[in-house]
């Protein structure tokens, strides 16, 4: 093979990959900015669920933007998820008398701590739309749950997924996941095809219609799925309810990572998942993002500044400070070098997370699981 022939076979599946991700990502930025204007101030009783391991400094931040809010009927659940450090001190101290903490050791053979947490919290949950949120959230308006559940009311299905403001530490690895989010699923498909691989849900905020949820109970059919969020959005879709994605990042941001060593624990144990979850799909998916983050814009300038459009784009979209954006290539670089440990310790199985264990199941995670009866 010559070294033209190489170098053709190298760049024109760069292109088409670049392509692609331009394609989708200006699908998605006209979807998000074409979505409905919320309907009338639809009120609906409102239940707020909260898994919480180990979150006392977040719960801190969140529960005094919950209780602020101007929601009329609304009640916040927390399930302490056998935490070791204040969670539940500073769950028992507060002053609101719409949260109802809950509390449990560890979760029950099968089950994954969070998918657990919000199960118990269901079973406890009396409103007529169901919030979940992650505890490192935060609101920033007293009227973001009116607005929310306004947009949620005005979407196009009963489950919609919120894209909030992404804060805190390591913004160099953060900002990779709008960027995923912006430039790798076309959400404007989603309700529009079958395809349950074509959907997903962000799982650090997302609502649904309490009758849509008890008819599925999403949460016991992928008990076990670590990528909950994601596997719940292909099941949801397969039952005929396909997420619509809204656009919350005036309404609610989330404080991800307080720091470097953290945030790269916290996305090992799910870039290998993310990449397939198999040996297979995983060489398959990272030789995409190596041809297409490494090896193409060594070959050609142009597939570097077309990775740092991709960027810029995605970094103002998500309201990323500047300098995430001029040291894009050290975004991609520490991405490509996290997909190869979080592979390597998932094939070891010494993926852990908040002192715990993190399944390292090689099945498709979007397969649901038995429900228990």
């Amino acid at each position: 093979m010559t070294a033209e022939s190489l170098f053709l076979l190298l760049v024109l599946p760069a292109a088409s990959v670049h392509a692609g991700l331009w394609g989708v990502l200006a699908l998605n930025l006209a979807y998000l900015r074409r979505q409905p204007s919320p309907s009338a101030d639809s009120r609906p009783s409102l239940s707020v669920c909260i898994p919480a391991r180990n979150e006392a400094d977040n719960l801190r931040r969140l529960l005094p933007t919950l209780k602020n809010q101007n929601y009329p009927d609304l009640e916040i659940l927390v399930w302490d998820d056998g935490s070791e450090d204040d969670t539940w001190e500073v769950l028992s101290t507060a002053e609101s008398s719409r949260l109802t903490p809950l509390r449990g050791t560890d979760p029950p053979d099968g089950w994954v701590g969070k998918v657990h947490a919000l199960y118990q919290c269901t079973r406890e949950a009396s409103g007529a739309c169901y919030l979940f949120l992650d505890a490192d959230a935060e609101l920033r308006r007293s009227d973001a749950l009116r607005q929310l559940v306004a947009r949620h009311r005005s979407s196009r299905t009963q489950v919609s997924s919120g894209f909030p403001r992404l804060q805190g530490a390591a913004l160099l690895l953060v900002s990779l996941v709008p960027h995923a989010l912006l430039s790798s699923l076309p959400w404007p498909l989603v309700p529009r095809t079958q395809l349950p691989a074509l959907s997903a849900l962000n799982g650090q905020c997302w609502l649904v219609d309490r009758d849509v949820y008890h008819r599925h109970e999403p949460h016991a059919q992928v008990k076990n799925a670590v990528l909950e969020d994601v596997a719940i959005g292909r099941y949801l879709k397969r039952q005929g309810h396909a997420p619509t994605l809204l656009d919350v990042q005036d309404l609610v941001s989330i404080h991800m990572y307080d720091g470097f060593g953290e945030a790269w624990r916290g996305f090992r144990k799910n870039a290998y998942l993310l990449l397939g979850g198999t040996p297979s799909r995983f060489a398959v998916m990272y030789g995409g993002f190596l041809l297409s983050w490494l090896v193409a814009p060594l070959l050609s300038v142009w597939f570097l500044v077309s990775l740092y459009g991709l960027k810029a784009v995605t970094d103002r979209a998500s309201g990323m400070p500047l300098y995430i954006t001029v040291l894009a290539p050290l975004s991609y670089l520490l991405g490509l070098m996290l997909q190869i440990d979080s592979a390597v310790h998932h094939w070891n199985d010494r993926v852990r997370w908040k002192g715990r264990s993190v399944p390292s199941s090689a099945r498709d995670e979007a397969s649901p699981a038995p429900m228990n009866r």
